[in-house]
């Protein structure tokens, strides 16, 4: 290519991704002044985001999806939703194949919490997912397996905080236990 014809391209591209950057920045300020007019969005927000592994993209993203949960007011029917569960599978002659996740889900929050698992797992050593981390792996499992029950915990864990409308605790027991 000429060194002409890359710099106009080059200048165009960088244009281009410049106006990009300033409609994300838009929609992402709009976003931010939409959660803070609405009051209990607001709180439920702030509860999302201090759960482990919960940024403010995947509180959005889950608020959104769950439609303010009431689309999901259960949290292992998320986790199927999410591919966090794994199905076994049974054909008519009776044989059994390994469990797998569907296909059919909503790919945008699986990568946002697919990102979250290998942050959480490593970040909170000694703590309950990474414990839950190394021994699905030390179990020889798929690989995928460990990753899947770090995000379902993920799932229960912001589920719970809406549920019980607190911010998470690290160090909560079960008052019934």
């Amino acid at each position: 290519m000429h060194k002409k014809d890359y710099k106009q391209k080059n200048s165009r591209l960088k244009g281009l991704i410049k106006g990009l950057e300033k409609s994300i920045w838009q929609a992402e300020k709009e976003i931010k002044e939409f959660i803070e007019s609405g009051e209990i969005l607001y709180e439920w927000h702030k509860r999302l985001c201090t759960a482990e592994g919960t940024g403010n993209k995947t509180a959005i993203k889950m608020t959104v999806v769950t439609k303010r949960f009431t689309d999901f007011t259960d949290a292992r029917k998320f986790c199927c939703h999410v591919g966090a569960a794994p199905f076994s599978y049974l054909s008519e002659s009776g044989i059994w194949s390994r469990s797998r996740v569907s296909q059919r889900v909503d790919r945008g929050i699986k990568a946002l919490l697919h990102m979250a698992t290998p942050v959480v797992a490593a970040r909170c050593r000694g703590k309950l997912h990474h414990d839950c981390y190394e021994r699905k792996a030390a179990e020889g499992k798929n690989k995928m397996s460990a990753p899947n029950a770090v995000r379902a915990k993920l799932v229960h864990r912001m589920f719970a905080v809406i549920r019980n409308n607190q911010d998470y605790q690290k160090d909560y027991v079960n008052a019934l236990v």
